[in-house]
């Protein structure tokens, strides 16, 4: 479902803040893969989801999404392939807008619009349907403004609206960073839920190394712009957060020590 190839990513090339993101990075997710991506400061993590999304060109290399090549689309002409959740939970939804309002834009993603009433009486079942899913109340608030919902509320509310067109590919950008643990915990959980009742393929981006072992069925660690750990199957079910500071130690050359600290 997604094919990273040989990609690489420089910022300021040729000067004294040159910064070398990517390095010949490959990756390649199969259909309903839940891959969770980790790695200290810098290792690339976002810069990688953002070459994904279109927010930049690479320098080299290409991505397909089920086949097609995206590479050299802009971050709108991905639109109908791409759902994505930000770090910061204002970004995903407009604030002056309805609750309802805000998951009729979503609907309509990639889509040709017209003018015709914004939300019809039967997408506003849809909606109540759906947002029961989150387990809020907010089915019985479709009317309020977003901008009153709380950071949580609107996180949650972001993910069900990457959701609704069934994306190729769903990106979580450290989407519970922001939020306090109950809450960050309850948003896992809807994503877990969301992906696998929707068969999702989902690139999931985290700090949080107990968050990257407990979710998805794949872990990937990154380390100055390449991918050094690749892990799946039951030996993802058996790591343990030391597990992966000694492999992360004995792959990347480092101590241990400087790890947890990075990694924490």
């Amino acid at each position: 479902m997604l094919d990273i190839n040989h990609i690489s990513k420089t910022f300021n090339p040729g000067t004294i803040n040159e910064k070398k993101a990517l390095q010949g990075l490959n990756l390649h997710l199969s259909e309903g893969d839940f891959v969770t991506v980790i790695g200290g400061n810098g290792a690339g993590k976002s810069t990688m989801l953002n070459a994904v999304a279109g927010v930049w060109p690479v320098d080299e290399g290409n991505i397909l999404i089920d086949g097609a090549d995206v590479t050299g689309l802009p971050e709108f002409r991905r639109a109908p392939y791409i759902g994505r959740v930000f770090q910061d939970p204002m970004m995903g939804t407009a604030p002056n807008m309805q609750i309802e309002e805000n998951l009729a834009l979503a609907y309509r993603r990639g889509k040709k619009r017209g003018l015709r009433w914004g939300v019809t009486k039967k997408e506003r079942e849809f909606y109540y349907e759906r947002l029961q899913i989150l387990g809020l109340g907010l089915e019985d608030r479709m009317t309020a403004k977003v901008g009153l919902l709380s950071g949580g509320q609107r996180q949650a509310l972001t993910l069900l609206m990457a959701a609704l067109q069934k994306p190729k590919l769903l990106l979580l950008d450290e989407h519970t960073a922001a939020l306090d643990p109950a809450t960050a915990a309850k948003v896992l959980e809807l994503s877990d839920r969301i992906v696998q009742e929707n068969g999702l393929t989902a690139l999931m981006i985290t700090h949080n190394m107990t968050d990257a072992i407990r979710h998805g069925n794949r872990i990937v660690m990154m380390n100055e712009g390449r991918i050094i750990l690749d892990i799946s199957g039951e030996e993802k079910k058996k790591l343990t957060k030391a597990d992966l500071l000694q492999k992360f130690a004995e792959v990347a050359g480092v101590q241990e020590e400087t790890d947890a600290v990075l990694l924490s």
